[in-house]
């Protein structure tokens, strides 16, 4: 059996998959696919593949996702072939949920204010600060990261409102509604956080209107896709103050462009898609893929984090 690590994680990352698997042969090639025709698995942060790439690899059987976004896979190419498709989802968890509190925290708190203050040699105690204890928060996606999200945030004092598709309930949440009800919570939300994916159900999901129904004290903070609302809109809701902050870490065109109006905006936080970085992160893909090896190895058992391609997730 072939593997195909289409980046290379560390020395000791790869010696632990040597060590544990020393009948099968890992190949770690960051932009180099010349292995892609024996390769019967893939390991991919699913950015690189291309439906001629799926082509060339005729061995191919499964692709694990070192991510949980799967949108830029060539979702075609791979169902018509019925190649298994699993991610890692539930990964993120931990340091999505440590960003989401930090950038909470920081605007609460004035941190940004303090720290432009403190580069100016200007001592004020003009700072504005307020408490997130006794607010609410809107968690679009309360799955495994926004879940984690909201057992910190009940952790100091905040109501959790859950959103997904059912509406039915999950970890963490104080309440429930679905997508079809968003603008019946949306004006009670100081917070309205998205973790959601990128799938023909959310995108461009928010539109004026749901930003029209915010406070115009609420935190807009998107940490899942950028096509959840279209740019136009989200620019707009900013530059009309129908909310006080975007902290935006995904955007509808990565890298924002350098002339974009967001850098220069002093209610937007521009998070360069970082959200869930951690030194632990090739690790955790590792805890989950190795597992699924064995499983497979065994006997092509379906992994765990299987992912529906026609669904997208």
């Amino acid at each position: 059996m072939e593997i195909l690590f289409t980046f290379v994680p560390k020395e000791d990352q790869q010696a632990r998959l040597k060590i544990e698997f020393p009948e099968i042969d890992f190949y770690f090639l960051y932009k180099d696919k010349t292995r892609l025709s024996s390769a019967d698995i893939i390991v991919t942060y699913g950015e690189d593949l291309a439906a001629e790439d799926i082509a060339a690899a005729e061995k191919l059987q499964w692709i694990m996702v070192a991510s949980a976004g799967i949108e830029k896979l060539p979702h075609q190419a791979i169902a018509g072939r019925g190649i298994t498709v699993s991610n890692v989802k539930g990964i993120h968890k931990i340091p999505m949920a440590e960003s989401a509190l930090a950038h909470l925290l920081s605007l609460k708190r004035s941190l940004p204010v303090i720290y432009r203050n403190q580069r100016n040699h200007e001592w004020s105690r003009r700072t504005h600060s307020s408490e997130m204890h006794g607010s609410t928060a809107l968690i679009l996606g309360p799955g495994a990261i926004g879940s984690e999200i909201g057992r910190l945030l009940k952790a100091f004092g905040v109501h959790t409102i859950g959103c997904n598709r059912s509406g039915m309930p999950a970890d963490h949440m104080d309440e429930m509604v679905s997508f079809e009800a968003i603008l019946e919570k949306l004006p009670q939300a100081d917070y309205v956080i998205s973790v959601l994916p990128s799938t023909n159900e959310t995108k461009y999901l928010l539109k004026e209107e749901h930003f029209q129904a915010m406070k115009n004290t609420a935190i807009f903070m998107n940490l899942g896709r950028g096509d959840l609302v279209s740019d136009k809109i989200l620019l707009s809701a900013l530059l009309n103050e129908e909310i006080a902050y975007g902290v935006l870490d995904v955007f509808e065109q990565e890298p924002l462009p350098e002339d974009h109006p967001y850098w220069s905006m002093d209610n937007v936080i521009v998070s360069p898609h970082v959200s869930s970085h951690s030194g632990k992160y090739v690790e955790r893909a590792l805890d989950v893929f190795i597992p699924n090896l064995r499983k497979w190895q065994a006997d092509q058992t379906a992994p765990a984090n299987l992912v529906n391609m026609e669904k997208g997730y």
